[in-house]
């Protein structure tokens, strides 16, 4: 039987691939690699985003001294990427298929060359039909220069190599209509638009072992929908669960659905740059309402009524409506200073052109 998807993301969290002692499951780590490998064996090209090197790295420490969260992080990322990778290296093997390891922060993705230097390196991977191996480097990411989690490492992931589905798997089987430990409770399985609000079911506690939780899922499900891909929210820890989410419409799992818009490739990378963002753009209502319309149109200074930080010519920075509300991301054509300038201007050239502009 054919699979629906011809080239997917897979997310697999730290709680996925945790025993409750903080270890290393290598019974489930071993059956997510022959899933992996039966999809591979079917020509299903597959992006791993894995968690667990921190886990892998806290369960191999033996030393009594105190880490503050910083230190901890490093020490035990260092040593667990290298457990993680290595078990990841030999059950491939097993199977006769190399993978590869991609070590990225948010920091090497702000920049367009540098995120195209990515999506080149994966790409040259797939072609030769190695399995990339995707983690944020942790012995590096500390503070505001990290991801909030691998839920949206994922999602700029799936998006930067066209994938057409994003899995993303979790201890639970998907967003429930209420506490998931609730036996009344019972999985949603279809979130049709970004504007359907989930906040009412959905639990705000974080995994034990991860940064994430499934309020962070659901927001990286709905923008990756929104850009064109099929998002599922499943249970890692059932047997068969890829092979399943692949063939099976019947299968337990919340699935966002993939919006049919078309996005550039330099809008999708826009769309997941909020981290990056080095200032903000505040405009006035005409301009908000000028950016509500269909029609495609460009900020221009004549609509902004206040620029805050400090910022470089192409760097990302963020837009507010009249009341304070983010709105979007765009990648701006001056720096600061320049734009200061430019303020309320009338028949000024564009502050960030529609190009480079995404609206939420």
């Amino acid at each position: 039987m054919k699979y629906q998807y011809k080239r997917i993301a897979v997310k697999i969290g730290s709680n996925v691939l945790t025993r409750k002692d903080g270890t290393l499951d290598v019974t489930r780590m071993s059956a997510l690699v022959d899933q992996v490998a039966e999809l591979h064996s079917k020509g299903v090209e597959v992006i791993l985003i894995s968690s667990g090197a921190v886990a892998a790295g806290r369960s191999e420490m033996k030393s009594d001294k105190k880490l503050d969260a910083v230190s901890g992080r490093q020490l035990f990322s260092a040593v667990g990427q290298a457990i993680l990778i290595n078990r990841y290296y030999k059950l491939f093997r097993d199977h006769g298929i190399t993978c590869g390891q991609v070590l990225t922060t948010k920091e090497s993705l702000s920049t367009r060359m540098h995120y195209l230097n990515q999506k080149s390196c994966m790409n040259v991977m797939l072609a030769h039909r190695v399995i990339p191996i995707v983690n944020e480097n942790d012995t590096i990411s500390v503070t505001e220069l990290m991801f909030t989690d691998n839920d949206e490492l994922s999602g700029l992931v799936a998006t930067m190599m066209g994938a057409e589905a994003l899995m993303i798997l979790s201890n639970i089987d998907g967003i429930y209509n209420g506490d998931p430990s609730d036996p009344t409770s019972q999985v949603i399985r279809e979130v049709k638009s970004s504007k359907v609000n989930l906040s009412d079911y959905i639990q705000t506690n974080k995994s034990s072992f991860g940064r994430g939780g499934m309020l962070t899922k659901c927001n990286i499900a709905r923008k990756v929908a929104d850009e064109g891909i099929t998002v599922i929210i499943a249970n890692g820890k059932k047997e068969n669960i890829l092979p399943a989410l692949m063939k099976d419409a019947s299968t337990i799992c919340t699935r966002f659905v993939a919006s049919n818009k078309t996005i550039s490739g330099v809008k999708k990378w826009i769309a997941h740059s909020d981290g990056f963002a080095k200032g903000e753009i505040h405009i006035n209502q005409g301009a908000f309402e000028a950016m509500s319309q269909p029609k495609a149109v460009s900020l221009l200074p004549v609509g902004v009524v206040r620029i805050d930080g400090d910022f470089e010519k192409d760097d990302i920075v963020k837009i507010f409506n009249p009341e304070g509300a983010q709105i979007g991301v765009g990648r701006i054509s001056y720096d600061s200073d320049k734009a200061r300038q430019m303020l309320g201007q009338q028949g000024a050239k564009a502050l960030i052109h529609y190009d480079y502009l995404y609206l939420d």
